[in-house]
């Protein structure tokens, strides 16, 4: 007998429980790290620093359940926010599944581990700067947090495939 499909290839975003979209969040800081609007053409520029909450070597929040108290301008996700939001990384998992398309096999819901994110190259751990310490953002705009991994020499990344029958 064939096992269910997971929730995520099954449940709409807007129907998923608390649970359920938590655990969609791999945990990689991407969503963390500081972002540059250009005022006049609108393009977002990525850079390579930190909410002063997230831990650069776990590249987790420090205090995740207070985070909009200590960081206002933090943003809680959600569904309806996440379809407006043009910066987040394009391995996001809300992104992806908005899109269509299925998690990547990295993502600890499908590889059963934490530390697959890292292995992937996708996590910020050890590649990012605190705020604290960073000084003007302009002098840390990078591309890698708007791009899928990739060693030198590889041909692009696989991308997730889009899910069959999902009305998302």
């Amino acid at each position: 007998m064939p096992a269910s499909p997971p929730f995520w290839q099954t449940t709409p975003l807007e129907k998923m429980t608390r649970a359920q979209w938590e655990s969609l969040c791999d945990g990689c800081g991407r969503c963390c790290l500081h972002k540059i609007r250009d005022e006049e053409t609108g393009r977002v520029h990525h850079t390579e620093v930190a909410c002063r909450l997230l831990d650069l070597s776990t590249a987790r929040c420090g205090d995740y359940a207070h985070r909009k108290a200590r960081v206002p301008d933090c943003i809680r996700l959600t569904p309806a926010r996440l379809r407006k939001m043009d910066w987040l990384p394009p391995t996001c998992a809300y992104r992806l599944l908005a899109e269509g398309r299925d998690l990547p096999a990295w993502h600890p819901l499908r590889s059963g581990e934490a530390g697959s994110v890292a292995r992937a190259g996708v996590s910020v751990a050890g590649r990012a700067v605190s705020e604290r310490e960073a000084g003007a953002l302009e002098d840390h705009v990078v591309a890698w947090p708007a791009r899928w991994p990739r060693r030198a020499g590889e041909k692009p990344p696989f991308l997730p495939t889009p899910l069959q029958g999902n009305a998302r």
